[in-house]
């Protein structure tokens, strides 16, 4: 799996046409990605749908690629068989998202988030069925407690089912605490692997926001105002203005420097980006480079300044 991957939510089958989402998968490809993500829930199942239209019309050989799924909010229905994780969406949610993908089988699939309704031991033999029926290669959690997957991975040792095996969780300069301290055993003790979101916290880290709401930005949009009272606080964006002459030495932005310090981090397996256009998916990438020259004593003045 490649250290920084292609996401979907907010942009591909919503924001942006299957055009666009073509350009940005081809430029990500061609630089080493080779792990997309996506969710039933993005765009109502559209990003899914998108995605499958372009990585169809592109003909790549499947074995070449990592795709993935997430189930709990379902494709744009709501009813009570169409959301969660009970054993019945589980497997009707999933074959859902083979549909839309286009394709015979995912790579990886995630418990979007808890569900409480529902017994984990129930969950944990549906992804275990979808597994033995060559379907899915592996399943992870989205956002779980670690006491919620340390119950899954004994329900499924104890019932010789296949375990989680992975995490989705947020995770950056501003959102570490999960990640770093709560999963801290799950990395140590089982191994698990992790596909963090969010990386630039929806673009503040960027500095994008550091003199107001541009227009057609993502926390500018009506839906996403509970992010913008969260995110752009003056403590959080003084923060991210004193990022910038660390940025400045490297000779990069500050989104290629909050990506290549999620990248520096242990136990992240892939960063997941996000783009609506190939110039910015390039711009991510090149945050691969900039971790490489991301010396201890930079990380250290990093920490300075985002030390939860």
């Amino acid at each position: 799996m490649s250290a920084l991957s292609l996401g979907s939510w907010v942009t591909f089958g919503g924001q942006v046409g299957d055009e666009a989402t073509r350009a940005c998968v081809v430029a990500a490809r061609e630089r080493g990605v080779n792990f997309f993500d996506s969710a039933e829930s993005y765009a109502g199942g559209e990003a899914e749908r998108s995605l499958g239209r372009v990585l169809k019309s592109l003909g790549w050989r499947r074995e070449s690629l990592v795709l993935s799924t997430k189930l709990f909010f379902g494709a744009g229905q709501s009813g009570p068989n169409e959301t969660g994780l009970s054993h019945k969406h589980i497997v009707e949610g999933f074959h859902g998202a083979l549909r839309r993908w286009q394709v015979e089988h995912l790579d990886l699939a995630f418990c979007h988030r808890p569900d409480p309704e529902t017994p984990i031991e129930e969950t944990v033999r549906a992804w275990d069925l979808l597994i033995r029926q060559g379907k899915l290669f592996y399943w992870g959690t989205s956002e779980w407690s670690a006491q919620d997957i340390l119950t899954a991975l004994r329900v499924a040792k104890e019932n010789h089912l296949t375990p989680p095996v992975m995490e989705q969780p947020q995770y950056s300069l501003l959102v570490r605490e999960r990640f770093e301290q709560e999963y801290a055993a799950l990395f140590r003790d089982h191994g698990y692997g992790s596909t963090v979101w969010s990386p630039l916290a929806s673009g503040v880290l960027s500095g994008k926001y550091d003199d107001g709401l541009p227009e057609g930005s993502r926390l500018a949009q009506r839906d996403y105002g509970w992010l913008k009272d969260k995110l752009m606080t003056r403590e959080v964006l003084g923060k991210v203005k004193a990022l910038k002459p660390v940025a400045d030495e490297l000779g990069c932005t500050r989104a290629q420097l909050a990506l290549a310090w999620c990248l520096k981090q242990p136990n992240v397996s892939t960063v997941i980006t996000g783009a609506s256009r190939p110039e910015q998916v390039a711009e991510n990438l090149d945050a691969l480079e900039v971790a490489e020259r991301l010396t201890p004593e930079l990380l250290a003045r990093v920490e300075q300044v985002f030390a939860p």
